[in-house]
């Protein structure tokens, strides 16, 4: 497994804030996106992800981790702008994990997967996120974010149909936020820093990307 460690991120949305990419092995079978509708196979983001499967460029985890530590006090970053947490396909590699929760201890660090909540998943998610370690579960639509938030995982995102742009529910009645960064040009991750905190309320993303119109199809199943 290798990960590309960006110091400042030149992502728009993103804002100027350090950014990883984990290979494509880390992204599990089970994320319907990876078949069609992954906003990281198009554009600059994709030809990264291609340098970095290809070995071209990138380090190892212990590398990560080391840059991870040298970050600023409270230094706000994102883990993944590609890729999922280590371990390859469903299965979270709990010990590398915990290896980088170690080192974001003191810093601000927050990241998404889309590994099935298993057992041995859902504990290691579960630790990380008391750990200080944001992990956002991200859910396909409104009903699959009910369930993935009645795991008490951690904090939960979802996919929502492209136009999206009001705060909505969850079939269960959970609160569904618009990500801000995506209705505003003036808020980036750097400003905002929601899918950083632990909270109640589910996170928002209009389906985007080349391929927005097949994450749409999956986010709106069943409506």
């Amino acid at each position: 497994m290798r990960v590309q460690f960006t110091l400042q991120s030149r992502n728009a949305k993103t804002g100027p804030i350090p950014v990883t990419t984990t290979d494509s092995t880390s992204c599990p079978p089970a994320c319907p996106f990876r078949a069609g509708g992954c906003y990281a196979k198009g554009g600059p983001l994709a030809i990264l992800w291609r340098k970095l499967d290809s070995g071209a460029i990138g380090g190892t985890w212990t590398e990560l981790c080391d840059k991870v530590r040298a970050l600023p006090a409270g230094q706000l970053w994102r883990h993944n702008q590609a890729g999922d947490l280590p371990g390859l396909g469903d299965t979270i590699n709990a010990g590398a994990l915990a290896q980088l929760v170690s080192a974001n201890m003191g810093r601000n660090g927050f990241t998404y997967t889309h590994k099935p909540m298993t057992a041995d998943n859902r504990a290691a998610v579960t630790s990380a996120n008391a750990a200080g370690f944001t992990i956002n579960l991200s859910a396909n639509n409104p009903t699959h974010a009910d369930i993935l938030a009645d795991t008490k995982s951690g904090p939960v995102v979802v996919v929502l149909a492209a136009d999206a742009n009001q705060n909505t529910v969850t079939p269960a009645g959970r609160k569904i936020v618009i990500c801000p960064a995506t209705q505003r040009d003036d808020v980036t991750c750097q400003s905002c820093g929601l899918c950083a905190r632990q909270r109640d309320f589910i996170i928002g993303f209009p389906a985007h990307g080349a391929a927005k119109r097949k994450a749409e199809t999956i986010a709106t199943q069943g409506e």
